[in-house]
């Protein structure tokens, strides 16, 4: 799966098996899922709007698409093992009776490992109740607003497969933390109360006890870890896990397993490679290290 943000859209490019709550939403095969950011004074018809919007952008009819009055440098996105979910939120429209912007709280839930088609409809219910706990310990008397909308996906034929993903199971414990936890922080940016001028990016750490990490390239104390001038616009790398043995290994996990390790590589950190994939942000792997190598 990869990731980006390009012209108020949020991205999701792979090969999906995916269930949406959203506009032509349903169960479906998919190498897309976006959300999209409409003006406040949107009255444009939805489905016809996102099948311009990717024809645009050369995509295919197979997508999920959202839409949202959020500005996409609010998006919060988290984190959690093999669970990628991705938040824009804002609650000023909760009941029929407000005649507000159409804010409207939007989810997206990736999941790297595979879910049967049971799983991923239970994953809406997760996020669901997610969304509506942390709404409440928020102090709002509503569990939601009236154009909510959420997409789940995962890799089409991965393994392994997931059959349920209620809050006990694997798969839903990480997308009940992820929401509960991230949807205050997309509420906190569109509501002024934090500034970002990107998306937000957070990460489940175990170190040093289990808490999730905003990731901020200013101010690393880490700089440079790899080499002086390096870029790191990437420091959480989008082609993760790649499973190059050129670039990494799999190694043993302290929580147990194996993971995919890339301490050392520094593909993405090379100020051409870097800038090359803000630009193109498609490129295959094979493609960013024949431009590294001809460096």
């Amino acid at each position: 799966m990869r990731h980006f943000v390009r012209d108020d859209t949020l991205f999701l490019r792979g090969w999906f098996r995916a269930a949406s709550t959203g506009i032509n939403g349903g169960i479906a095969d998919v190498t897309t899922v976006l959300n999209h950011t409409v003006p406040r004074d949107f009255d444009d018809d939805p489905p016809r709007h996102l099948d311009l919007l990717a024809a645009r952008h050369g995509l295919s009819g197979e997508y999920f698409g959202l839409l949202t009055a959020v500005d996409m440098r609010h998006l919060c996105v988290l984190q959690y093992d093999f669970v990628t979910v991705f938040i824009t939120a804002g609650v000023t429209n909760p009941t029929p009776s407000v005649d507000d912007a159409p804010h409207t709280i939007n989810i997206i839930v990736y999941s790297r490992e595979g879910m049967c088609d049971a799983a991923l409809l239970e994953a809406i219910i997760t996020s669901t109740g997610a969304k509506a706990q942390a709404l409440h310990d928020l102090g709002y008397d509503f569990p939601g607003t009236t154009t909510d909308a959420v997409v789940v996906a995962c890799e089409r034929n991965a393994a392994p497969v997931h059959t349920y993903a209620g809050t006990l199971t694997e798969v839903g414990q990480r997308v009940h933390a992820a929401v509960l936890y991230g949807l205050p922080e997309a509420l906190a940016r569109q509501q002024g109360k934090v500034r970002r001028s990107d998306p937000s990016f957070f990460i489940y750490s175990r170190y040093g006890g289990e808490h999730w990490v905003e990731w901020e390239k200013e101010g690393c104390p880490y700089y440079p870890c790899h080499f002086p001038g390096q870029r790191c616009d990437y420091c959480y790398c989008p082609c993760y896990p790649c499973t190059d043995e050129e670039l990494g290994e799999w190694v043993e996990s302290s929580s147990g397993g194996r993971v995919w390790g890339c301490a050392t590589c520094t593909l993405l950190h090379v100020p051409e490679v870097a800038e090359y994939m803000k630009r193109n942000p498609e490129a295959t792997l094979a493609e960013l290290k024949r431009l590294r190598d001809r460096l």
